[in-house]
């Protein structure tokens, strides 16, 4: 089931400015934290030799400024990320409510980094780190289908084959017809989420979904098509029974030059007795 969704109602859902989900996201580990601390570092560190060198009279307020934004880049930076990404999917002209089911699920082991140690001997040994991934297939009877690969957690072992699955597609043609992207998704019998990244303003998405599964529910089916009388009783060919005065016809007609001759040379009391036979092997009444 796929139902184009509004200019508004996408926005809605697609927010420009950053989710505290997706905030959270791109907050990252510790590791991401202190990279950001050290961007706001240099970018302090840089202002000061800017205003020692080239700014010793004025343009205080201006370069105060500038180093309070950089030097608090560390708390703004996930904001950044995570809004260009939201721009990047609102740059799509068209969205769509998809509804399918769970078609496959399992699990895999994907390579995420290396390391590279020496170790008591002196020889270098590389290490490969791994990370148990969800694979979730889903589709529909229309033949589409589309797949998402994230980072296992414990709540994904509820999840089973037939579950329902739904999830917005984007893309540039209006009768959405070619799809360019997907978003994370949702399984409504469990009230879960599985993203690698969420796209989705949550609440809007689920208020969504409940306004269309209501709307689907209470309209009354569409009724079957009506054939009219003509139609749904199936056309009979008539037989004419080969009567005497129809042969007769067809004996009278003037036959074609190749076989004029044999229609002549043939005495009429044979021609009598042929259509004699005939109406004595097959009657007309069994026609």
């Amino acid at each position: 089931m796929l139902i184009p969704l509004t200019r508004k109602t996408f926005e809605e859902i697609v927010p420009a400015v950053a989710t505290g989900a997706q905030y959270a996201h791109y907050w990252g580990k510790l590791s991401d934290l202190l990279r950001r601390v050290l961007i706001s570092v240099v970018g302090i560190f840089a202002v000061v030799l800017l205003k020692a060198l080239f700014f010793r009279e004025g343009f205080d307020e201006i370069l105060l400024v500038f180093g309070l934004c950089i030097g608090l880049y560390w708390v703004w930076g996930p904001i950044l990320t995570a809004s260009l990404q939201n721009i990047e999917c609102r740059r799509y002209g068209y969205c769509g409510f998809w509804q399918g089911k769970v078609l496959d699920i399992y699990i895999t082991e994907e390579l995420v980094g290396t390391q590279e140690n020496v170790n008591n001997r002196g020889d270098l040994v590389v290490m490969e780190n791994r990370e148990r991934c969800l694979n979730l297939e889903v589709g529909d009877e229309l033949g589409f289908l589309t797949s998402l690969r994230v980072p296992l957690k414990r709540n994904h072992r509820a999840i089973d084959v037939g579950d329902l699955a739904e999830l917005l597609v984007f893309s540039n043609r209006a009768d959405l017809g070619r799809i360019a992207k997907t978003s994370d998704i949702y399984i409504p019998d469990h009230n879960l989420w599985v993203s690698d990244y969420p796209y989705l303003r949550r609440d809007a998405f689920v208020e969504v979904s409940r306004r269309i599964n209501i709307r689907l529910e209470t309209e009354p089916p569409a009724p079957p098509p009506v054939e009219s009388a003509s139609r749904s009783q199936p056309k009979r060919n008539k037989r004419i029974p080969k009567t005497g005065a129809n042969q007769r016809t067809v004996a009278s007609s003037s036959p074609s030059p190749r076989d004029r001759g044999r229609y002549e040379d043939i005495p009429p009391e044979r021609e009598s007795s042929r259509r004699s036979s005939r109406r004595s092997t097959r009657d007309a009444d069994d026609w």
